[in-house]
């Protein structure tokens, strides 16, 4: 796999990458990530094709979904760090 080329964002970085005949997109936002794959042959040849496809429609709803990964992340970081503070210390009789 190599990387392609970036697709410019206010928020996000997105990387291309090519694999064979597949391209992939990775959007990130620190902690999390969301990949979309394309293979050839769906009228994506090159970076550009792959670009065009990457429309606001499609980028409205990687932001919503980054945004709804990163409070799963944290809320299970929150609710795992507090079950495993109340298990630090022994039960005094």
């Amino acid at each position: 796999m190599r990387i392609i080329g970036d697709i410019p964002h206010p928020s996000l970085k997105i990387t291309v990458f090519k694999n064979g005949n597949r391209f992939s997109v990775k959007f990130e936002d620190g902690h999390v990530e969301q990949t979309y794959k394309f293979d050839d042959g769906q009228g994506i040849e090159s970076l550009p094709d792959v670009k065009r496809q990457i429309d606001a429609t499609l980028l409205q709803k990687v932001e919503k979904g980054i945004e709804e990964m990163k409070i799963a992340r944290l809320m299970t970081l929150k609710r795992n760090s507090i079950e495993a503070e109340s298990d630090e210390f022994e039960e005094i009789i």
